[in-house]
């Protein structure tokens, strides 16, 4: 069996395109995504959307934020629903990786109870650390919930064979990853929100919302090089790029 990627849409948010790149102009309606990557040796789910909550009280889950949002989010749109859709159940996820620990991208780890969680061990201490909570936007109610966690301090590879492994690309967050996974038909690199849009990378813009201007500028020369070496970048909230992709049951090889 080769590794194999099946891309969910976890809901939609329109907000602010000042936050999305520096000079931005007006909204834009932005998916958010989770992927599930099948490989050989076990199942990785590579973030896990907004948490269900927010369907029927966003303001509740989200507090004070929740005005900075639009969401568009309805049921069966949850990452457990689209797991069943696929034929699997939280006991069949080997890891839980979060590119970082925002709500759009921890807020269904709730569902996920079963898996170690894998995250940089920079961004678990900057998301348990109160200053930091407060400046970056973290909600503990999204990943303080008591997974067995698996602490990376850089690059991790999960299977140890090169086919599905972490990557550092902090800035966005103290401690953000990308994962690098290893298809027949070259590398893909899921960035999260290293690299929110194609425009992002092309024209080195950084966004507005962020934790590290000069950390982030790296991380997108990283996800440049790879790219020049010949990887599929996936960024992290593009809808015209998410719009090319197949989604759900279609796997992407």
């Amino acid at each position: 069996m080769s590794i194999q990627i099946h891309a969910m849409t976890c809901g939609w948010m329109t907000m602010s395109m000042k936050a999305m790149i520096e000079g931005g102009e007006g909204k834009l309606k932005v998916p958010v995504p989770s992927y599930l990557i099948r490989h050989p040796k076990g199942n990785v789910l590579f973030d896990t959307g907004l948490n269900k909550q927010i369907q029927t009280d966003p303001e509740a889950r989200l507090g004070k934020i929740a005005q900075y949002y639009e969401v568009d989010y309805e049921p069966g749109q949850d990452v457990a629903a689209q797991l069943l859709d696929l034929g699997l159940e939280p006991k069949d996820i080997t890891y839980l990786v979060n590119s970082h620990l925002h709500f759009d991208h921890a807020g269904g780890n709730d569902a996920l109870d079963c898996c170690p969680l894998v995250v940089q061990r920079t961004e678990w201490e900057a998301a348990n650390d109160p200053d930091i909570v407060a400046k970056v936007g973290y909600m503990p109610q999204d990943y303080d919930l008591g997974h067995d966690r698996i602490l990376a301090d850089g690059e991790h590879d999960l299977f140890g064979d090169g086919g599905v492994v972490c990557i550092p690309t902090p800035g966005h967050t103290p401690g953000h990853q990308s994962l690098r996974i290893r298809l027949d038909s070259g590398d893909v690199v899921l960035t999260g929100d290293a690299c929110y849009l194609r425009r992002t990378l092309e024209e080195m813009r950084l966004p507005r919302i962020l934790f590290d201007p000069e950390q982030m500028l790296r991380s997108l020369k990283l996800l440049k090089n790879l790219q020049d070496r010949g990887a599929r970048i996936f960024y992290g909230h593009d809808p015209e790029f998410w719009g090319t992709l197949p989604k759900g049951a279609d796997a992407i090889r």
